[in-house]
């Protein structure tokens, strides 16, 4: 008995391929006996498709043709197929393309064709997330600061970007217990959740302080030194003023700041953060870091002098420097390390402060340092980006494919840049007359491009 063929017809190719096995296996123009259920197990197709395969190729071969079989059937083709407009597409306003009922509705046609659409990728569906606004002055010093990242190399005409090893990258994220919608899958008899709250206003937060270094990795995949230097929660510790059901009065209890002052941050920094630093740090690195942080009001600065004595005893040099004004792209937390922890921690229950802080500490821990250094590429691919378009964040995160390339053991360290963009870059900054600001110096790219324009 053959056995019958999952698919229901064989391509052209493979049909004659058939023909030739049965040629192969006929004599006189008649088949030897058992080849057609030789043919029908071999090919894994019915006794009647080899047959009929047999006399077309009979046929053909009795004509004095050369065998060429090719399949009669054709398909159906529906006259009245709908094709998409593409100006009334392009027509339509942004707010009217935001769903595909409304879309539907517009031009006329099915949800479920416009569906088709999508899967035949003649629509793209996009997310779009709202940017800071930026002045001029704000382009300007964001195009300095990705300048002022680059270190000339001399082969080739070529710049490199800083290894960014000494650069600890700080910000701030509210984390809440739970999220006022979320989305589960469940049997299809399966009791839905019922969640509650007293009001969707005032879902128990904390704010974290994280700061995060580029990880160490040698050439064999080891990690050295996994830039974790710590996230940090604003809480503070209280005794209860009554009884309550949930514990007796004078029970320590944890609670969250909501007022982030300019003090809270400092003694953050002073007492937490630089500690870790110091003992965190790789002998092997050098002791001059840079904290790199935003332009909120309660950050300090770096001239303040309880900062200093902590920042610069025991070898140290910390420094703290701020990155350009509405720039959260060239910061290693708003590029990605947030996203990722924030989805972590949505996996992990909490039931209270203490629950919720523990989750936020495990996603931190259990962040893999490889994908870490991935983000640090990331944020040089985006400083490239910032040149192209002068300053501007109206620009795509390049993708690298950085999983394959360590696969392939080809990821690099650093991106490189071509002179020619460096060049563009400095040419536009003089033309828009920026040499009076003083911010983010680049005097090394400038004696670079003289350097190479010398030597050439």
């Amino acid at each position: 008995m053959a056995v019958i063929r999952t698919r229901p017809n064989l391509t052209d190719e493979e049909r004659n391929i058939v023909a030739q096995w049965l040629l192969q296996h006929s004599s006189d123009g008649d088949l030897c006996y058992g080849a057609k259920k030789e043919a029908a197990q071999k090919f894994q197709v019915d006794a009647k498709t080899i047959w009929r395969i047999w006399n077309s190729a009979a046929a053909q071969q009795l004509l004095g043709r050369p065998i060429h079989l090719v399949s009669m059937k054709k398909g159906v083709k529906h006259k009245d197929k709908q094709v998409l407009d593409v100006e009334k597409v392009r027509n339509m306003s942004v707010l009217e393309r935001s769903s595909l009922r409304i879309m539907s509705g517009k031009l006329g046609v099915s949800k479920s064709l416009l569906h088709r659409w999508v899967k035949e990728k003649k629509i793209r569906p996009h997310t779009n997330a709202i940017k800071p606004f930026l002045t001029s002055q704000n382009m300007l010093l964001r195009l300095r600061w990705s300048l002022s990242q680059l270190i000339p190399l001399n082969e080739g005409g070529k710049f490199k970007f800083q290894t960014m090893y000494n650069t600890i990258h700080v910000d701030e994220k509210w984390f809440y217990l739970t999220k006022t919608a979320d989305r589960y899958y469940l049997l299809p008899n399966e009791i839905e959740p019922h969640r509650s709250c007293k009001s969707k206003r005032f879902i128990d937060k904390i704010m974290f302080l994280c700061a995060i270094s580029r990880p160490i990795i040698d050439s064999n995949g080891e990690i050295i030194f996994d830039g974790k230097i710590g996230i940090f929660p604003f809480t503070t510790e209280e005794a209860a003023t009554r009884n309550s059901k949930n514990r007796a009065k004078g029970t320590i209890e944890t609670k969250a700041i909501h007022s982030i002052t300019k003090a809270v941050m400092k003694e953050c920094f002073i007492n937490q953060m630089i500690p870790i630093i110091k003992a965190k740090w790789p002998a092997g690195l050098s002791k001059n870091i840079f904290i790199q942080q935003d332009n909120a009001k309660p950050h300090i600065k770096n001239n303040d002098p309880d900062f200093i004595a902590a920042a610069t005893s025991d070898g140290f040099n910390i420094q703290l420097v701020c990155q350009p004004a509405n720039s959260p792209d060239t910061n290693v937390n708003d590029l990605g390390f947030f996203r990722a922890i924030q989805t972590l921690k949505d996996q992990k229950m909490a039931h209270g402060v203490e629950s919720l802080l523990k989750n936020v500490q495990d996603a931190f821990e259990e962040y893999p340092a490889a994908k870490i250094n991935n983000v640090f590429l990331t944020l040089q691919s985006c400083y490239q980006e910032i040149m192209k378009v002068k300053g501007n964040n109206n620009y795509k995160i390049p993708h690298m494919n950085k999983d394959g390339l360590i696969r392939q053991g080809l990821l690099p360290e650093c991106l490189e840049v071509d002179e020619q963009l460096v060049n563009e870059c400095i040419d536009y900054l003089s033309l828009q007359g920026s040499e009076e600001v003083t911010s983010y110096n680049i005097d090394h790219i400038l004696q670079g491009i003289q350097h190479i324009q010398l030597r050439d």
